[in-house]
């Protein structure tokens, strides 16, 4: 008899499909580095377009896509970003801001559906009559979709509010978007809409849509200059790296479509989860499927 395993660890552990393996063997490369790989231009000048920004830089991972940004964004040491007390950067990605960086985290309380209260956010930002004593806050962070809230969406209008809080402030937004073409896709809004009032949006390429490798910064070209030197710095600057990109064009141009088809089987999953006795399933917007045992 034959078996098929269905693996549901993470969005993360998807193969290459044949298109993706065809495109990375036949990629026309260059040093990337010294920012001549056409595929790489490519993907990057795509990706600016879809996010709506001025430019886009690709990094290894999501976890350095975020730790550039906020540090492109925190350029003093001593610095202080307020996020939620839930979210992937403060949580999973070795307080790297931290280590590296010397920024300072400041949490706020994430909701259920993966949101802090403005009220709180507003609350959390340091005086700066009190400088001489405080750090200085110069960046707020949302996540969408909030992967600890069971893949919740942020909707447009929310992230609009922060954002006028932060220039209120006179601070800077950034957006932890890994998975913001999930948002896009279960809220039927687009993609550039939903992140229209970052300065900075990380996107990664292999968790919902598929690619195997990478993730994607958008923000002003100012912004972006400042983020290739940081990407250098911490080792993410690679040579012959179209031959990664090019599977994560085939992935933007194939995959984004079947993330409602995702979405649907994670919901029909969870149904069916609800209906056995002693498992409990949080309500599903995405494709994370969150059981209590």
């Amino acid at each position: 008899m034959v078996t098929r395993t269905v693996d549901l660890r993470s969005d993360t552990v998807t193969k290459p499909t044949e298109a993706m393996r065809a495109a990375m063997a036949t990629a026309e490369v260059d040093d990337d580095v010294l920012g001549y790989d056409p595929t790489v231009f490519r993907l990057e000048t795509e990706m600016a377009k879809i996010m709506g920004k001025e430019a886009a830089l690709f990094v290894p991972s999501g976890t350095m896509g975020n730790l550039i940004s906020v540090l492109t964004h925190c350029d003093v040491r001593g610095s202080e970003v307020i996020l939620g007390d839930n979210c992937h950067i403060f949580i999973y990605e070795n307080g790297g801001i931290s280590t590296i960086g010397g920024v300072h985290p400041r949490t706020v309380k994430n909701n259920s559906d993966g949101t802090m209260d403005l009220d709180l956010i507003e609350a959390a930002i340091r005086d700066p009559r009190g400088e001489i004593v405080y750090p200085t806050t110069r960046l707020i962070c949302l996540e969408n979709t909030h992967a600890n809230s069971g893949g919740k969406c942020l909707s447009a209008e929310y992230t609009d509010q922060v954002g006028e809080l932060a220039k209120k402030h006179d601070l800077k937004l950034h957006i932890d978007g890994a998975r913001i073409f999930n948002s896009s896709v279960a809220l039927g809004v687009p993609v550039d809409r939903l992140v229209r009032a970052a300065d900075s949006v990380s996107v990664c390429l292999s968790k919902g849509i598929g690619a195997p490798i990478g993730s994607i910064i958008v923000g002003s070209k100012s912004f972006i200059a400042k983020a290739r030197r940081l990407r250098k710095t911490l080792g993410g600057g690679m040579r012959q790296v179209g031959v990664i990109a090019a599977a994560a064009l085939v992935a933007l141009q194939e995959n984004v479509g079947k993330l409602e088809s995702d979405h649907k089987k994670a919901r029909l999953l969870a149904d069916g989860l609800n209906e056995m006795k002693g498992l409990r399933v949080d309500p599903v917007e995405t494709n994370i499927v969150s059981i209590t045992i």
